[in-house]
């Protein structure tokens, strides 16, 4: 038998250590030591993202602190304590017109304004509204009162007061002090005008309503004049063709040396009826005489000759009225042309007269008037500034403001996430 002689394996010595149990513990021990790296500081993951949610609700509400509550405690400052008092002068009107102006409202005080003969001009109301907030009724009050000393009264504050003097700013200045609303229902306008004076408010009140009449009043005017200028127009028109008719009448009659054309007429034709009735009775005698008269008898000469006669003269007459260029027929024909053109000339003139009173009435029953319902007050207690309610409307607006804000905040880092 054959014994081989190739050398084992080395050996190392048993380590109780390195049993198989301990081969699993490895990855234990290692999370075990990189755990007790982590927490060194003596805080765990969930420490840390509590004092990260702690910190953004401290943040959250510095900002809420920042943003709203300390702007709405400026502003009720502002409003509580330095706010000048602001006094309202209320005036109420109506613009009205005769009846049968246009009207699309027949209730409340339109109904009482029926009644009485008046009706409610709407779109005068409003052109009289939109006026009374414009740069027009500004430059109206220029030499009536004197809106810059009026809005930098020494009382104003420093935010209510008028800052700026030149007519654009002015007017939008103005325009803030100063509100109208229109009501469709009964056509009152209500005018509300504030101040830091109680007087002021009521002249500032009491001058625009004067200009609103003189407004009314300029609208009205201009509306009748446009109504009544095409009816004078038309009888300007008919009576100068009544002139010219009357003129070329008068020229044919110094023309023709006579008034009336168809009366010289009427009398040319009687003439000859007459002549041909003594021709025919002058005809019938000789054809009686030549009866029983000899032909050379001087009774039948007589008669011959008186026929001969007749019969010239009826020619002449004929002649006379119907050769030539001025021929009875002719003038007759041109005064009755000129008769027809007077006839209508005057019936066109008194039709343009007719229709001048008809546009006079129209126009009067159109014409609107302002009827003052609520004369201006002298404000006792000021309305304005509004303290309490304007602090808490400052405090809720900016809280939307902030929470629209967080919200697309919020919404915006979940998009990039």
């Amino acid at each position: 038998m054959k014994i081989s002689t190739k050398p084992s394996p080395p050996t190392t010595p048993f380590d109780v250590s390195a049993t198989p149990a301990d081969a699993g513990w490895g990855r234990g021990t290692a999370a075990a030591t990189e755990g007790e790296e982590a927490t060194a500081d003596g805080r765990g993951p969930r420490q840390r993202r509590g004092a990260l949610r702690r910190l953004g609700a401290w943040a959250a509400r510095r900002t809420f602190l920042l943003l709203v509550v300390l702007p709405s405690l400026l502003g009720a400052t502002y409003f509580v304590g330095i706010a000048t008092d602001q006094y309202v002068s209320e005036a109420r009107f109506i613009v009205r017109g005769r009846p049968g102006a246009s009207s699309s409202s027949t209730s409340g005080l339109s109904s009482l304004l029926g009644a009485t003969g008046l009706s409610p001009a709407h779109e005068e109301a409003q052109a009289v509204r939109d006026y009374l907030t414009s740069h027009g009724a500004v430059d109206g009050l220029k030499g009536r009162v004197d809106l810059v000393e009026i809005f930098t009264r020494p009382e104003a504050d420093w935010l209510s007061r008028l800052w700026w003097t030149d007519p654009e700013r002015l007017t939008r200045y103005f325009t803030s002090m100063v509100t109208t609303t229109y009501d469709m229902t009964s056509g009152l306008i209500t005018l509300q005008v504030r101040s830091f004076r109680a007087e002021d408010s009521r002249q500032i009140a009491e001058e625009l309503l004067t200009l609103s009449e003189a407004l009314v009043n300029r609208m009205s005017e201009r509306a009748r004049e446009d109504a009544l200028r095409i009816a004078r127009d038309e009888v300007a028109v008919a009576e100068r063709r009544v002139m010219a008719a009357r003129e070329a009448l008068t020229t044919l009659r110094a023309r023709q040396q006579e008034l009336d054309p168809s009366r010289g007429a009427a009398i040319a034709t009687e003439t000859i009826g007459q002549l041909e009735s003594q021709l025919t009775v002058a005809r019938a005698d000789l054809a009686a005489r030549s009866r029983f008269m000899r032909p050379d008898n001087p009774g039948l000469l007589e008669v011959r000759n008186r026929i001969a006669a007749l019969e010239r003269q009826i020619a002449e007459e004929r002649q006379r009225y119907t050769a030539g260029n001025e021929t009875l027929a002719s003038q007759l024909a041109e005064y009755e042309r000129l008769m027809l053109e007077r006839d209508l000339a005057d019936r066109q003139l008194a039709s343009a007269v007719a229709s001048l009173e008809q546009a006079r009435v129209e126009a009067q029953r159109q014409q609107v008037f302002l009827a003052r319902v609520v004369e201006p007050n002298l404000a006792e207690y000021p309305l304005y500034p509004r303290r309490i309610m304007n602090s808490i409307g400052l405090f809720i607006g900016l809280a939307v403001i902030y929470g629209i804000g967080k919200l697309l905040i919020a919404g915006m880092r979940e998009h990039a996430a």
